[in-house]
């Protein structure tokens, strides 16, 4: 009977820990990491300065739009260079909760059906608390106002702050930064105004789909007909276009993602109209004509000329504001002159394999434009490059800084931070989990060694060596591999090398090896090298 009890209380103790929370697993030797996000990837509550009363204004579904309106809708000041609400009750606050990882985990927490399109840094850092990370010790974020410059004083002094907090709060370990989209300008505004600052908190900085050069294409239509940062169903609940262009007329942060027009494009992108004008003999006729970066400007004013939004009956001009374009020339300046300081190592990855906007056309010839203020109602016709939907690649890894390594990833815009080629690229550079020395952040195949067998002997003068050595190379999944090397059958290959002699007539050495490559099974490649040198001994 003691027996029988002994193993019920077993049973009950394997059972109670069976149920038992699992502890989460941390590891104490990672260097802590900062996460910046990019445009519209921060949440932002709305503070009544009469009654102290916060909500959330950046992202909701229920009342979006008139929240959106009543509250986001901004002015520039060009005495500050800050975009101010335009209700003069109103502060812009962004969250703190989960040190700041809040902020820019889960843009609408409240949200269940779609909720993945407003999930921003969440797949990642659910990733990374796998990996040993822990929110307060080892993992932070930083949020903040992304209609501002992204060389605004205040948020400086506010990434200045956190920089420090986040080095004292992980015991005096220096900080990984790892930055999305336009947080890349910010995080490089941050170095080239306070590069010591920079240098003393900063060991790594990990640019990802960062538009160092703009994005030309996204941009201007932007400005003629507006964004939307989602997509699908879940527009109907959204932010509606229009109520978006309006804010983003007077964010500066959305002119500094205009195309650089001093950097050397590949493909020069342009912004094109077919417009209808009379000719020399005095009928119409339809001509296409092709702005560049610093030319289009002028079109930009002419067509937002009449553009006014209606705030609580009071109608309020909103044209392309040339204000700003002074306070961007400047920031320009900043970025152009950044410089990674010494002992900070800086990576990008960029987005690659998808059509992105370049260049823009409006009408057509047989519908050309007459008026240019009707620009906003034209649908865009974008010609595109290379890149991740949003930013070309041509501007994503024209960083202009030394970098330890810039690495392409198959992926849209948002969606490649939740890629886990990303992920192994990230754990392999922050050394996190046991370290991988044969994997490949470029190619994002590892290849492990299996066997090793040399043996070398004198023979009639002639010394001859012979080698095999095989290897595993795991890649993520068979369609990654190119059709001759996943073919079902091996593949073989053989490699000579001689090596003259003192004379023209006599060989000095020579070897030969022959390479063969089996069909991947289960995600693995199995390669075999045998080869074979014989030399005159000296």
């Amino acid at each position: 009977m003691a027996m029988l009890l002994e193993d019920i209380v077993q049973s009950v103790e394997i059972w109670l820990k069976l149920i038992k929370k699992p502890q989460p697993y941390v590891d104490p030797n990672l260097d802590p990491v900062l996460l910046v996000p990019g445009i519209a990837g921060s949440i932002l509550n709305a503070v009544d300065d009469q009654n102290s009363k916060e909500e959330r204004v950046w992202v909701r579904i229920l009342g979006a739009d008139y929240k959106f309106r009543t509250k986001l809708w901004s002015r520039f000041d060009p005495s500050t260079g800050k975009t101010e609400s335009l209700d003069p009750n109103t502060t812009i606050r962004v969250p703190e909760e989960r040190y700041g990882l809040g902020a820019i985990d889960v843009l609408d927490p409240d949200m269940i059906v779609g909720r993945d399109c407003v999930c921003y840094f969440h797949d990642m850092i659910v990733e990374m608390l796998k990996w040993g990370f822990q929110e307060g010790k080892t993992l932070f974020g930083f949020g903040y106002d992304f209609r501002q410059s992204n060389r605004l004083q205040e948020t400086m002094d506010r990434l200045a702050a956190k920089l420090e907090s986040v080095y004292e709060a992980s015991g005096g370990k220096k900080i990984n930064v790892i930055s999305h989209s336009m947080g890349g300008l910010l995080v490089k505004c941050f170095m080239g105004l306070h590069s010591d600052v920079f240098q003393k908190y900063v060991k790594n900085w990990i640019a990802i789909a960062a538009p160092f050069r703009g994005a030309p294409g996204y941009i201007a239509s932007t400005f003629l007909n507006g964004m939307s940062f989602v997509d699908g169903w879940e527009q109907n609940f959204f932010i509606s276009k229009w109520s978006m262009h309006q804010l983003l007329i007077e964010c500066p942060s959305i002119y500094e993602l205009m195309a650089c027009p001093h950097f050397h494009w590949q493909h020069i992108p342009l912004l094109e109209i077919w417009r209808e004008k009379e000719g020399c003999d005095g009928y119409p006729r339809t001509i296409l004509e092709s702005y560049r970066p610093g030319n289009c400007i002028d079109i930009f004013k002419e067509a937002l000329s009449g553009n006014t939004v209606d705030y609580n009956g009071e109608m309020i001009p909103l044209p392309f504001n040339l204000e700003i374009l002074k306070w961007v020339k400047e920031t320009q300046k900043v970025l152009s002159h950044a410089k990674v300081p010494s002992g900070v190592k800086f990576y990008n990855i960029y987005g690659i394999n998808l059509e992105t906007p370049h260049s823009v056309c409006y009408g057509s010839e047989e519908a050309p434009v007459t008026n240019i203020q009707d620009l906003r109602f034209f649908q865009p016709k974008y010609i595109c490059v290379d890149g991740d939907g949003t930013v070309p690649a041509e501007s994503a890894k024209a960083d202009g800084l030394h970098a330890e390594a810039r690495v392409a990833v198959p992926g849209e815009h948002r969606g490649i931070l939740c890629e886990p080629h990303v992920f192994r690229i990230l754990k392999h550079w922050l050394r996190a989990g046991e370290p991988d020395p044969f994997y490949n952040p470029i190619n994002d195949y590892v290849i492990l060694p299996t066997a090793f067998e040399m043996e070398s002997h004198h023979e009639k003068g002639l010394q001859v060596t012979s080698l095999k050595e095989e290897w595993e190379i795991v890649t993520k999944d068979q369609d990654d591999l190119d059709d001759t090397v996943s073919s079902r059958k091996p593949l073989v290959s053989s490699i000579s090398v001689s090596q003259g002699g003192s004379n023209k007539h006599s060989l000095r050495s020579e070897a030969h090896a022959t390479v063969i490559v089996h069909p991947q099974n289960e995600g693995k490649q199995h390669v075999e090298l045998n080869a074979i040198s014989v030399s005159v001994d000296a």
